[in-house]
C-alpha cells in the first residue's frame, strides 16, 4: 500500500505541469499489439502520446520516472457500449439522456436515426471516476430504446473529464430480435418490413408521403449509414444474428453484432463476413427464447473461428466490471492475449480509434498500472492515465468508503 501511495503521489505531481514528459521503467508491458507483452520494459510519454517503448529507455530532462517493478501495463480499457455520462440516476428522469422515448408502435411515430445522444454527454458525471479508477479510460456512448427499433447514434468518448470528449466518429443503434417485437407489431418479419421502408424513403424520398417513417433529418441520418457507415444490431438469436449481417451486406451497412448469445452457432458465417461481436462473457443461461444456446465459452469459439470480440457489460452503473468479463472469457478456454484485446485492441478497431487500445509508438498514451494479472478480479488499478496525464485514483465510492472507516477507526479508539 506504501508503494502504491508513492506511486500516486508522483503520477500526480507530474500531472501538475502539462504534458509533463512520464518514462515508467521496469514494467511488464502488454501492447495488446504486434510485439505482444515485453518483460521489463520501458515506455516513455511525452507530450501525452507515447514516444518509444523498449528497454533502457534514457528519462528526458524533467522527466517523472516511476518504477513498475515488474507490474503489468496494459492500455487504458475499454469501458464498452454504455450510458456514462448521459444516464446519472437511472431513477431520476431529468440525469437519464440515453433514450428518446416514444409509446405508440412502430407504424404510429416517426422513427428519429438522428438522435444523437453524444449531444447531452457530461463529462463531469459522477459515473465517470468510478469507471475510470478501474482502468476503464474510454467507452461507446449507445442510446437505448423499447419503443423503436433504431435507437438512435452515439460516438465514443475519452473518460478524461474534458469537455472535449469525443474521440470517434458516429455509430447508428438498431435493436432486433425480441428486443424489437414491441416496436414492430410482434413480429421479426415486421422489423425488415419497416426497414424496407425506411430505407426506400431514403433512397426515393418522393415515397415518403403519410405516414412516413423519416422526417428529412432522419433521411440524411440514415444515408450517411446506406454508404459504408457503421451499425451496431442489437441481436442475440443466431437466426436474426444471419438475417442481420445478410441484410447490412445488402444496404451497404458495415454491422457489428452486440449481445450475440448464439454467436457461437453462426461464427463462421460471422468470420467470413468479418463481422464483430461484442458480448457479455457471464451470459450463460437461457434467459429467453432468443438465447436458449447461451454458453459460456462463447467468446472461445467466436476467437478460434477468427471473429473479432469485445467485451461489454449490460449495466452503465457496473462498466467498471468490463474486465472480469475478459477474466472469465479466459477462465472458459479464450487465449488470455485475445481476451485482453477484447478490452484494448479489438473495440478500438471495431469503432475507428486509430490512435487508442495499444501501447505502440505515436498512439495516445492512455495506459494503466496493475497490482497484478489484470484479468483477476482481486487486482486493482494502481494508476491511470489519459493522454498521459495522471488520473486522481478517487470516486465517490472511495470517498464514502474513507469517510465511514474514518468514524469507524474513531469509534473503536474511544
Amino acid at each position: 500500500m506504501r508503494m502504491a501511495a508513492m506511486l500516486v503521489a508522483a503520477a500526480l505531481a507530474a500531472g501538475a505541469a502539462q504534458a509533463q514528459d512520464l518514462l515508467i521503467r521496469g514494467a511488464r508491458v502488454h501492447t495488446a499489439g504486434s510485439a505482444g507483452t515485453l518483460e521489463d520494459a520501458d515506455v516513455l510519454v511525452r507530450g501525452g502520446r507515447i514516444a518509444d517503448v523498449g528497454r533502457g529507455l534514457a528519462a528526458p530532462t524533467g522527466a517523472t520516472v516511476i518504477d513498475a517493478k515488474g507490474r503489468p501495463l496494459t492500455p487504458g480499457l475499454f469501458g464498452g457500449l454504455t450510458q456514462i455520462g448521459v444516464e446519472e440516476v437511472e431513477l431520476e428522469p431529468s440525469t437519464v439522456d440515453a433514450e428518446l422515448e416514444f409509446k405508440q408502435p412502430a407504424w404510429m411515430h416517426e422513427w428519429r436515426p438522428e438522435f444523437d445522444v453524444t449531444r447531452a454527454f457530461n463529462p463531469r458525471s459522477a459515473v465517470i471516476p468510478v469507471t475510470r479508477v478501474e482502468g476503464m479510460t474510454w467507452t461507446m456512448l449507445a442510446p437505448t430504446a423499447q419503443h423503436s427499433m433504431i435507437a438512435g447514434q452515439g460516438a465514443a468518448v475519452s473518460l478524461a473529464g474534458r469537455w472535449e470528449s469525443v474521440i470517434g466518429g458516429r455509430t447508428l443503434f438498431v435493436n432486433l430480435g425480441s428486443a424489437a417485437l414491441e416496436a414492430s407489431g410482434g413480429s421479426r418479419a415486421a422489423q425488415y418490413m419497416l426497414l424496407d421502408q425506411a430505407i426506400r424513403e431514403v433512397r426515393e424520398p418522393a415515397t415518403a408521403g403519410e405516414g412516413a417513417l423519416l422526417q428529412p433529418e432522419g433521411r440524411a441520418a440514415l444515408k450517411d449509414y446506406l454508404a459504408g457507415g457503421r451499425v451496431v444490431f442489437r441481436v442475440e438469436r443466431a437466426a436474426d444474428i444471419r438475417a442481420a449481417i445478410d441484410y447490412a451486406r445488402r444496404h451497404g451497412m458495415k454491422p457489428v453484432i452486440a449481445g450475440g448469445n448464439e454467436a457461437w452457432l453462426v461464427a463462421r458465417e460471422l468470420a467470413a463476413a468479418d463481422v464483430p461481436v461484442i458480448l457479455n462473457a457471464l451470459d450463460n443461461l437461457p434467459g429467453d427464447f432468443d438465447r436458449l444456446t447461451a454458453r459460456l465459452d462463447n467468446a472461445k469459439l467466436l476467437n478460434e473461428a477468427g471473429v473479432r470480440v469485445a467485451f461489454s457489460w449490460t449495466d452503465t452503473h457496473q462498466a467498471r466490471k468490463n474486465r472480469q468479463l475478459a477474466g472469465n472469457a479466459a477462465a472458459h478456454g479464450m487465449a488470455w492475449e485475445a481476451a485482453l484485446a477484447g478490452l484494448t485492441s479489438a473495440p478500438a478497431k471495431i469503432f475507428g480509434i486509430a490512435d487508442r487500445g495499444t501501447i505502440e509508438k505515436g498512439k495516445a498514451a492512455d495506459l494503466v498500472l496493475w497490482s497484478g494479472d489484470p484479468l483477476e478480479v482481486t487486482t486493482v488499478a494502481e494508476q491511470v492515465w489519459v493522454d498521459g496525464q495522471p488520473v486522481e485514483m478517487k470516486s465517490r465510492q472511495t470517498e464514502l468508503r474513507d469517510r465511514y472507516l474514518e468514524r469507524l477507526r474513531s469509534r473503536q479508539a474511544q
